[in-house]
């Protein structure tokens, strides 16, 4: 069984049993965001944690085990994602990189944003006009070394 394959067994599983990603990422005891990802196939689970999403889905034993194994990262192509969502994160990254960019030397110094110790959330926020979506990235601060 390859990743994606147990990935769309993950998706299948949670539609036929009615769970939300709040609902899986309650049992196994971290973020929604986080367990998500790693339920779609970008992040590695401990035992407790894999066993926890595996007992909520009916995932086999070899499945939780495969939720345990470190995944290559990256589940998006080079080119531009279709997916219309996804293409808009790609695209406000295309309009806001460089002012992003700017601003966090502007006020940190020239580094990174990590991706690794980094935390996300994402909700839902009524506006008379239309609902709106707030996505709030948490990336802890890596200034280039010099040597």
């Amino acid at each position: 069984m390859t990743r994606m394959d147990l990935v769309e067994q993950i998706v299948a599983a949670k539609l036929e049993r009615k769970l939300t990603w709040r609902q899986l990422a309650e049992a196994v005891g971290r973020s929604e965001v986080w367990t998500t990802s790693a339920l779609l196939g970008q992040q590695c689970m401990s035992a407790d944690e894999a066993a926890a999403a595996g007992n909520l889905l009916g995932l086999s034993q070899e499945e939780v085990r495969l939720l345990q194994v470190p995944p290559s990262k990256g589940s998006l192509g080079a080119t531009p994602p279709t997916d219309p969502l996804i293409y808009r994160f790609h695209e406000i990254v295309q309009v806001y990189g460089t002012t992003l960019k700017e601003l966090i030397h502007e006020k940190m110094g020239d580094g990174i944003m990590s991706a690794i110790d980094f935390e996300m959330s994402v909700d839902k926020v009524p506006d008379a006009k239309g609902d709106r979506v707030r996505v709030v990235m948490n990336g802890k601060f890596l200034p280039y070394r010099k040597w």
